[in-house]
């Protein structure tokens, strides 16, 4: 008699046992758009697969059970000798395992393979962002060994591998390895140049001895790190392995792991050098100009990681309010809360698109085309700078869309909440990103040139996207004393490229939602807030995620 008043009723069923991948029409209309028709059936297979994984109750169990689990430092063993070992729970190595065999660290060598990775990225993320830190780390290492043709050889087949191998030993009896990073120092954070490591040289060319302290180190559990330090010949960079040839342990002194906000599943680290073995990567005093490929492949995963947080988040408003009845009817229905969803769905989108492009033009400048790359130099700074920013707003709404139940542990939004400012921190912040857009824009010409040409593309469209156009012009009509103003440039920079594409791909619903709201100023500060015009029940449909 006692449980009577425990009958469950008008209560959403979980979001489980769909594919991720194939219920995101936004992210599956960019890889068919940006993929050549002859890999679309290998790639949306393969993508759909590896969807159905993320939408399964085991795969999001364990994203669970990774993230309530943090990892453990291990300093000493009983006996009082250094170990500097990570213990992760089993759910981190099963989830870890997954990324790399779904190809998360290999897009350097295959047809489509920035584009395939990316919307994997976006998926992946979905599930337990903490684990996609090594996986980016790792992919992203690969430009920076490409200074060294010798250690790219040696290296690249190993980040590029499908096998997940958690073992410490030397990374030549391994099938596959990771990679993490040490760049920032406690007196220098996003101004590496102040960095004070200092690398000495060794009897063996090429190789060194370092001595310092990284106050952010990724993935602490690594096979091999880029770090930079202060070579003879100024700032370089250097690759450590965890793991000497011979077997032994390299110095690699983890001081402690940050307690951190979110993405509590992945370790970070501060660690000693304390005549730790490293092996020189590009040429001494190059260490920024090396290291840029790896910053800029980074930071295109912030994007990416953003975008799959707030498709993850939208998702479950959506879902939710699908379900739940209020006031004599589906929550999804009410012209209010139909708004909010729309707005919420909007801004989604706008982020998968651009991300999708963004990695479009890593396959075709990964090809040679000069345009493409120089789009990449100024559209990645900018992209992340905004798109991460968006990200913590667009979660915050959705999961108030749940009400009371979106601020339970149980329901998951708690979690994207935790997770979603990390992006815009991490990979230097807003400030470091709107500095670099005016940097590109003050001495690389074709940077912006090739900006010009892809907004371009979609003029005379909608006069909405024009009008922002015209006003971006004036805005780069003089570029002196523009640092003041350099985040507003970045934002307004960002929203016209995703406009642009908007109106050249999404559903014109979309578009106009986009346009109406984010360039021509009909709709407020708040999400919920679009023209009821709109044809707002078109762009909740598509954003329906249909188990």
């Amino acid at each position: 008699m006692a449980g009577s008043t425990h009958t469950v009723t008008n209560q959403a069923p979980p979001l489980t046992g769909y594919d991720v991948f194939s219920a995101d029409r936004a992210l599956t209309d960019a890889v068919e758009r940006h993929l050549p028709p002859g890999l679309h059936e290998e790639a949306l297979a393969e993508l759909s697969g590896l969807g159905s994984s993320c939408g399964s109750h085991q795969v999001q169990e364990w994203g669970t059970q990774a993230d309530a689990n943090p990892p453990v430092l291990h300093t000493h063993d009983r006996y009082g000798h250094r170990v500097d070992e990570v213990d992760f729970h089993p759910a981190w190595h099963r989830l870890l395992g997954k990324g790399v065999a779904a190809g998360l660290t290999d897009a350097w060598s295959r047809p489509g393979g920035h584009v395939r990775r990316a919307a994997g990225f976006v998926l992946w993320t979905q599930v337990e962002a903490g684990n996609c830190c090594p996986l980016s780390m790792t992919h992203a290492a690969v430009p920076a060994l490409r200074a060294d043709a010798g250690l790219a050889a040696e290296w690249e087949p190993r980040l590029a591998s499908r096998v997940y191998d958690r073992e410490l030993r030397p990374a030549r009896l391994k099938a596959g390895a990771l990679f993490g990073m040490g760049m920032t120092e406690k007196q220098g954070g996003s101004n590496v140049r102040a960095n004070t490591t200092s690398a000495r040289p060794l009897a063996e060319e090429g190789t060194y001895e370092l001595r310092g302290h990284k106050w952010f180190c990724s993935a602490p559990m690594s096979d091999g790190f880029l770090v930079l330090a202060q070579a003879p010949g100024g700032l370089t960079c250097f690759l450590v392995p965890r793991v000497l040839a011979d077997g032994t342990r390299n110095v690699f002194l983890i001081q402690r792991l940050k307690d951190k906000l979110g993405n509590r599943s992945n370790a970070s680290a501060e660690v000693e050098f304390a005549g730790t073995w490293a092996r020189r990567v590009g040429e001494e005093g190059r260490g920024v100009p090396t290291v840029i490929g790896m910053v800029a492949a980074t930071r295109l995963d912030c994007v990416l990681g953003s975008a799959g947080l707030m498709r993850q988040a939208v998702a479950q408003a959506v879902h939710h309010c699908a379900h739940r009845e209020a006031f004599g009817g589906r929550l999804a229905d009410k012209p209010l809360m139909r708004n909010v969803l729309a707005d919420l769905a909007v801004e989604s989108e706008a982020a998968t698109a651009l991300g999708l492009r963004l990695a479009a033009a890593c396959d075709a400048a990964g090809g040679g085309d000069e345009r493409e790359r120089a789009l990449l130099r100024l559209a990645v700074p900018a992209a992340k700078y905004w798109v991460t920013k968006r990200c913590a707003p667009v979660v915050v709404e959705a999961a108030e869309c749940l009400g009371g139940n979106g601020y339970v542990e149980e329901s998951g939004l708690p979690r994207l909440v935790r997770e979603s400012p990390l992006n815009s921190v991490w990979e230097g912040a807003g400030n470091v990103q709107a500095l670099d857009v005016l940097r590109a824009l003050g001495r690389e010409p074709a940077a912006l040139d090739a900006y010009l040409t892809e907004v371009g593309a979609a003029r005379g469209a909608d006069h909405r996207l024009d009008a922002a156009i015209r006003t971006v012009l004036t805005e780069l009509a003089d570029l002196e004393a523009a640092e003041g103003r350099a985040r507003l440039l970045a934002e307004r920079l960002a929203l016209v490229l995703q406009g642009a594409l908007l109106v050249r791909y999404a559903p014109p619903e979309v578009a106009d939602a986009f346009c109406a709201s984010r360039l021509g100023g009909d709709g407020g500060a708040a999400f919920g807030t679009l023209p009821p015009t709109l044809d707002l029940s078109s762009v909740v449909e598509r954003a329906r995620p249909v188990a």
